[in-house]
């Protein structure tokens, strides 16, 4: 029910943007009725290479984790099992800060947009509670340079600053398909970046010491 729902509220939102574009409701729904015929398609086709390529998929560790399965399954686990399932003090948790989260928005829309630029969104900080913490860095990158574009051009930066982040949010996502391929037939990247914590970096020179002078 809640996929029907879901489904129904997405084709609204593409009529209400083909309404304010001035295009074919029938163009708009052919579109819709062949993304979902290719998506029938496509979408096991991209389970299947990224269940054979990658060993470890879905693991708090993996190239691909699959936050958000682990969300569903807590749901489901809540929806059968109840509140008592959650972890101690979980729920009080939950009520501190969905009252703070109140409380910074409504502070936003009072303060002065000046001011109101500095204070974070709430729904922003969520995100990387789901899908970890290494996607905070590509959004503080992603600010710096906008931050630095809306000095140097903020007309420009306001007319094109929404079709840049589309294009690097599709081109992130393009790229998932061709890396899991290239992942399935074996190819490894010349160079691999990994950061650590202390502890472990500290372990891993020690090793190298060891091994150098061995």
């Amino acid at each position: 029910m809640m996929n029907i729902v879901s489904t129904a509220g997405d084709l609204m939102q593409d009529f209400r943007t083909g309404y304010m574009t001035l295009a074919s409701p029938r163009s708009m729904f052919v579109s819709q009725v062949i993304g979902t015929a290719m998506g029938c398609v496509i979408s096991p086709c991209v389970f299947w290479l990224f269940y054979k390529a990658i060993d470890d998929i879905g693991t708090p560790h993996s190239s691909s984790p699959v936050p958000f399965a682990l969300v569903y399954r807590n749901m489901a686990i809540i929806g059968t099992e109840g509140i008592s399932s959650l972890p101690k003090n979980c729920l009080n948790l939950c009520y501190i800060f969905f009252a703070g989260t109140i409380i910074v928005n409504v502070i936003r829309d009072v303060v002065p947009k000046t001011w109101a630029n500095y204070i974070p969104l709430p729904v922003a900080m969520a995100i990387p509670f789901y899908i970890g913490a290494y996607f905070v860095v590509d959004m503080s990158v992603g600010c710096l340079i906008l931050f630095v574009w809306e000095k140097m051009d903020k007309a420009s930066a306001d007319a094109y600053g929404d079709s840049v982040a589309s294009g690097l949010i599709v081109g992130d996502g393009l790229w998932t398909l061709p890396s899991t391929i290239l992942a399935l037939a074996g190819v490894e990247p010349p160079i691999c970046m990994k950061f650590l914590s202390r502890s472990t970096n500290a372990k891993v020179d020690e090793f190298l010491k060891t091994s150098l002078h061995i």
